[in-house]
């Protein structure tokens, strides 16, 4: 990216600034008389039309004022941007909310609420990446005549629970023989391991007398995988569509497809550079998604021992990432912290 000069650069961060705070394209006048920058509204001008033609800004067509453009917000963020402090409010806020004996469950949930209410975005919390955690125990339970309720628990003491259909009682003893012999096998696997190695490594007893083993091996996937529909939880919805960009129907169409489309989302969010020391933003078409060129997310790793999840919050390309940034650190901290006092 190329570099500016001073000038340009307090005339790209003064345009970024107000346009985030009122959503009206910037002209030069409003600098000149808002900002005490020195510069007369022609020099402003003439600084601003550089700006646009090093693809910095944009020039909507019905105003005289300028908008950034991606280029512009990247700059701004990487270069211009200084991260505020979230408020001690907030942070007792978040740190109340989130306290006791909560469930995994119910601590996306909640954070995922926390955060659509407090950034005025659409919040987005994906569930730990179970698949990757390490195998501890199953253990097997039956709950009627044609039900079986498998518990699988990973080292890091998260638990997933699976109802299987099956055709008949099983005595008690065969339920722990077979319990046994599987955590016998799969001791110390990944659960990608398990899913992809599973029939090799109970082969041969696949003929075993119950059926299990054989209904296990037909329901590799349901067992050892991560359904979809849990790993996401979505807050803020009505929040994000409070922003001036979806009074225009087009825009307000955008959000509720995406709101109606996880796997995007989640898509995004995975593939995000969430793990480094703060947290990522991605801007517009830097998602290299269609419907998402016209917004924005930031988006942070949490830690449940060796696996992880993703938070974020999503809006329109204007948002306040100066106060985005930390409040994603923030709970995405908190979560872990979390997990981690559950864990001992």
């Amino acid at each position: 990216m190329m570099t500016l000069n001073d000038r340009e650069k307090t005339i790209l961060h003064n345009i970024v600034h107000s346009y985030i705070k009122t959503a009206i394209p910037v002209g030069s006048r409003y600098i000149a008389k808002r900002q005490d920058i020195g510069l007369s509204p022609a020099t402003i001008r003439n600084v601003m039309s550089d700006l646009e033609y090093l693809g910095y800004l944009g020039h909507p067509h019905t105003s005289a004022g300028r908008i950034p453009t991606d280029k512009g917000y990247r700059f701004y963020v990487n270069e211009l941007m200084e991260i505020d402090q979230l408020s001690e409010k907030d942070q007792t806020s978040i740190q109340s909310q989130l306290q006791g004996n909560i469930e995994t469950d119910d601590i996306l949930k909640i954070a995922s609420k926390i955060l659509g209410t407090i950034s005025h975005q659409l919040s987005v919390v994906t569930a730990p990446q179970m698949t990757t955690g390490i195998f501890e125990k199953l253990e097997l339970m039956q709950v009627s005549s044609t039900r079986l309720l498998v518990i699988i628990s990973i080292r890091t003491g998260l638990v997933k629970t699976i109802m299987m259909e099956i055709h008949s009682d099983i005595a008690r003893t065969k339920l722990d023989h077979v319990a046994q012999l599987l955590n016998e096998r799969l001791s110390g696997l990944s659960l990608n391991e398990i899913r992809n190695t599973f029939a090799e490594r109970v082969r041969e007893f696949k003929n075993e007398e119950s059926g299990l083993i054989r209904l296990f091996i037909e329901s590799v996937d349901k067992l050892f995988d991560q359904n979809r529909k849990d790993k996401i939880h979505i807050g803020g919805t009505t929040n994000i569509l409070s922003q001036p960009e979806f009074e225009n129907a087009k825009n307000f169409k955008s959000v509720i497809e995406l709101m109606d489309n996880e796997d995007i989302i989640i898509h995004v969010l995975e593939t995000g550079d969430a793990k480094s020391g703060t947290a990522n933003v991605t801007i517009g078409e830097e998602t290299k998604i269609e419907n998402l060129k016209d917004f924005s997310i930031v988006t942070k790793t949490y830690s449940v021992g060796d696996i992880s999840g993703t938070i974020g919050v999503l809006g329109p390309k204007r948002m306040e990432y100066s106060k985005m940034i930390p409040l994603v650190d923030f709970v995405a901290t908190t979560i872990s912290d979390l997990f981690e006092r559950k864990g001992q």
